[in-house]
């Protein structure tokens, strides 16, 4: 069946105008290439996943995946007690594929149960660590942020950076790739996006942003941790959190990356509409922001997200905490013209655009972890105070 045919049906995968096999053939380029969201996944893995899929039915992908996660699980859990490095790496795998199990968002059986097994797969994976990633529980309004926390071994206390998960991403995919900070005696702290994941906010509230604050209430109270020394980074949906912080927070950050976030015109009806027809994301894209947005069907995801813009909020003038804005210029998800929108408005910021890059920027010759390092690494740093 393809996708045509599958988007009127509630329980099968729809997005991207790909059949079965189209599905396949893309899944398994984006793991032998380590392209988002399947990096640092093992191509074997998931051969042996796909070879198990018939259909483009939700609770047949979550199980196939899951599946093959589970005997990654039992490896791990054999090698615990003898092998802490080897039991670390079945964990990472287990996680890895559970957490695609239940991507972009949990709604079949198959994948709230994986994303059960995902969040305790990287529970272990963190305890074995050294230094270890913490869990931490903030109290919010009644109901509490987890997040998790990893500080690098030496003296403190430590600038940090507040790393909020995007779209589909979860807290784990940020906490999972914190050698980078650690190794600069940066610190981390991981955090869900609003209506996803662990979020105290079931669905993205406007004043969500008030969910980060209170975790930078928590970080400059934390011995550990230098009060003085905080920025947030934002990746993909999350960059518009960094860029509104930039704005509320300004006098506590830093600074702020803004990575590949919507601004205004992304949540406009004449780029949403056909945006979430795009084959840059894999599927499920407008349920995955359904979700986000605590939407019932399109017309109602449209109305919900004009009121995120922040130019509509009168905040786009105002001063600002610094902004790194980063993008490419053929982002079909969310358009570059947002990073015009804020380098044209309020205070100065410094922006990194590729001409061939689609979403986040990336391309063939500028991949997500060459961005990351040699564009956005490096100003984090700067913006710290910290020796590269």
């Amino acid at each position: 069946m393809d996708h045509s045919t599958a988007a009127s049906y509630g329980d099968l995968v729809t997005g991207g105008g790909r059949n079965l096999e189209e599905l396949k053939q893309e899944v398994l380029r984006r793991v032998e290439r380590g392209i988002m969201p399947l990096g640092g996944m093992m191509p074997e893995d998931a051969r042996s996943a796909l070879a198990a899929i018939g259909s483009l039915d939700r609770e047949q992908w979550a199980k196939a995946w899951s599946s093959v996660a589970e005997q990654h699980f039992a490896k791990a859990q054999a090698l615990e007690a003898g092998d802490r490095d080897g039991a670390a790496a079945e964990y990472w795998h287990a996680w890895r594929l559970h957490h695609f199990a239940r991507w972009p968002v949990e709604n079949t059986p198959a994948k709230r149960h994986a994303k059960q097994r995902a969040l305790d797969a990287f529970g272990r994976y963190c305890r074995l660590l050294d230094p270890v990633i913490e869990v931490v529980r903030i109290p919010f309004e009644g109901k509490e942020i987890v997040a998790y926390l990893r500080r690098p071994a030496g003296p403190r206390p430590v600038p940090v950076v507040l790393g909020i998960a995007g779209l589909d991403s979860r807290k784990e995919d940020v906490a999972a790739y914190t050698d980078r900070y650690l190794k600069h005696g940066v610190a981390i702290i991981a955090v869900d996006l609003p209506g996803t994941g662990e979020s105290p906010h079931e669905a993205a509230q406007v004043t969500s942003d008030r969910m980060f604050s209170a975790v930078l209430d928590y970080l400059a109270a934390h011995p550990g941790i230098d009060g003085k020394r905080m920025l947030v980074q934002g990746r993909s949906a999350s960059g518009y959190w960094a860029a509104k912080l930039a704005y509320t927070e300004r006098a506590r950050l830093r600074g702020a990356v803004v990575h590949g976030g919507a601004v205004h015109r992304s949540f406009q009806p004449e780029w949403l509409r056909p945006a979430l027809k795009t084959g840059e994301y894999l599927y499920d894209y407008l349920e995955a922001k359904e979700k986000t947005f605590g939407a019932s069907g399109l017309e109602d995801l449209i109305e919900k997200s004009k009121r995120f813009s922040l130019h509509d909020q009168g905040l786009l003038d105002q001063p600002s905490a610094p902004m790194l804005v980063v993008n490419g210029a053929r982002d079909s998800q969310t358009t570059v013209a947002d990073v015009f929108i804020l380098l044209e408005h309020g205070d100065a910021k410094e922006a990194w655009v590729n001409p061939k890059g689609g979403h986040m920027g990336r391309s063939p010759e500028w991949p997500q972890s060459a961005i990351v390092e040699q564009v956005v690494m490096p100003w984090i740093l700067r913006r710290l105070e910290v020796d590269g």
